[in-house]
């Protein structure tokens, strides 16, 4: 197993996720304002039903990443290693919900192909923001409510965002420790960038009037085929992606 300093974020990890409370600052520029008349104003759905925009919501969540790419596409071949997530929800209207969060996570996995045995560990962080539909109606959400509030929220999301991908590659087909000897790296510029787009889905459990807990998976799309430092080595022609299967807790700062 890695050592205990593998754990600790690279300061360009740390750079990365600074973004994020930048991101939840710019969707929740009204949190300040959760007594203010704009929290008051009522606006009306295509059925002509009044309802508030908000409140905001603060996120915290924890659970596994999950590869695919040149090396494997299955979860049996995966290191899997553990993702964190932190950010903010706003309600834009019933149904439909805007979020900004940042996350950080650790990807492994070893070559489905015995005669090369290649495998990798990368650590990774990104930035997304995105919207989540909701599936069923809440009447909580309205400002003239008919009836309880939604107790289970199945949903679909989709979005966007920046990825920072740190990872190495080496010969083996057992995770790393301190005596493994890591390959060249196939560019010299890591920690690099790249662009993700994140399709997933979860269901929304309410738990009390101020907080909900969330199970919720996600895959995200990517712009690099570096994700885990095999690419001229594998299959340059297809990128790789990721997979975050998460636990979360929602916090309302609403009254």
């Amino acid at each position: 197993m890695p050592g205990i300093t593998n754990l600790l974020l690279p300061v360009k990890f740390r750079t990365l996720l600074l973004l994020a409370p930048l991101s939840a600052a710019l969707l929740s520029h009204t949190a300040s304002a959760q007594d203010s008349p704009e929290r008051r104003k009522r606006y009306f759905n295509s059925q002509g039903r009044p309802y508030h925009r908000g409140p905001v919501y603060l996120t915290a969540g924890g659970g596994v990443g999950l590869y695919r790419g040149d090396l494997t596409s299955s979860p049996a071949n995966n290191f899997i290693g553990p993702a964190f997530s932190g950010g903010v929800l706003y309600l834009l209207r019933p149904h439909l919900v805007l979020g900004a969060e940042g996350s950080y996570f650790v990807l492994g996995a070893k070559d489905d192909a015995a005669e090369r045995s290649y495998a990798f560990r990368g650590t990774n962080g990104s930035v997304v923001t995105f919207l989540r539909y909701e599936l069923l109606r809440d009447e909580s959400e309205f400002a003239t409510p008919r009836s309880g509030a939604t107790l289970v929220k199945p949903y679909v999301m989709i979005g966007g965002g920046i990825l920072l991908y740190n990872p190495r590659a080496y010969v083996g087909t057992e995770r790393p420790d301190d005596q493994t000897q890591f390959l060249g790296t196939e560019r010299n510029d890591y920690s690099a960038t790249g662009f993700v787009a994140p399709v997933g889905g979860g269901v929304v459990f309410r738990l009390t009037r101020k907080f909900n807990a969330t199970v919720e998976g996600a895959y995200y799309l990517t712009t690099t085929d570096h994700l885990d430092d095999i690419s001229q080595r594998g299959n340059p022609s297809r990128n790789d992606g990721y997979g975050l299967l998460q636990i979360k807790g929602e916090y309302s700062l609403g009254k």
